[in-house]
């Protein structure tokens, strides 16, 4: 989408909305819960026994909204050539390759540019380091900045008339109501209906957990 398509696309929400008799979205079968994701980090099985121990295995603390996910009791601290932010959850399961999540603002504190990517495209990502209480690991890739994205199960997606990559525009429902362009939508029957933004999207929307935001339509 080039820059005249975006400001017509602005202009022709923003005049929509202003057409509307309510300034909040009402509810309707659009509608989405929000995820707010802080920090975190992803580790191969390889990756985790190396920063926890030959034959370690991953501390269970609480189940995450999708299914299947976790939060887990392990932290570790990651490094970039500018500084340093300690305590980052870990969440599991295992993965095949490690990625670490962070925002905007935390690449400014590590001193790193971590691309915008969606979970799992880490080809020429940031690197980053990965520092345990049993060792240390240094990435050359796999540091990112997660696109937001809406995660949708199979009859979601049927529902709304919506396939796995496409892009939407989503209204917030907060005083300090926006709209965000372009969300990704990721399809799955094993996916649960939830918006994830990370904490710069939801400080600026003055999104929390369980808030709901409105899906407008295909971008």
């Amino acid at each position: 989408m080039n820059e005249q398509e975006l400001a017509a696309l602005v202009a022709k929400i923003v005049q929509e909305q202003m057409g509307n008799t309510a300034s909040v979205p009402s509810p309707s079968g659009d509608m989405v819960p929000v995820g707010v994701s802080n920090r975190h980090i992803h580790l191969s099985q390889e990756d985790f026994e190396v920063l926890f121990g030959k034959g370690a295995t991953m501390t269970h603390l609480k189940d995450l909204s999708q299914p299947g996910q976790f939060a887990c009791k392990e932290v570790m601290t990651i490094v970039g050539p500018g500084g340093a932010i300690e305590r980052v959850r870990l969440l599991g399961p295992a993965r095949k390759q490690t990625q670490v999540e962070v925002s905007v603002a935390d690449c400014f504190k590590l001193g790193i540019q971590a691309p915008l990517r969606d979970s799992g495209d880490l080809a020429g990502s940031a690197p980053i380091t990965i520092v345990g209480p049993k060792g240390t690991v240094t990435a050359p890739e796999g540091c990112i900045i997660a696109v937001k994205h809406i995660h949708m199960h199979t009859s979601d997606a049927a529902r709304l008339g919506l396939k796995d990559k496409d892009k939407v525009n989503v209204q917030t429902c907060t005083e300090r109501g926006l709209i965000f362009l372009e969300v990704l939508v990721r399809v799955s029957d094993k996916f649960k209906l939830e918006m994830h933004v990370d904490m710069d999207e939801a400080n600026a929307a003055s999104l929390k957990n369980g808030d709901m935001v409105k899906i407008l339509g295909k971008s």
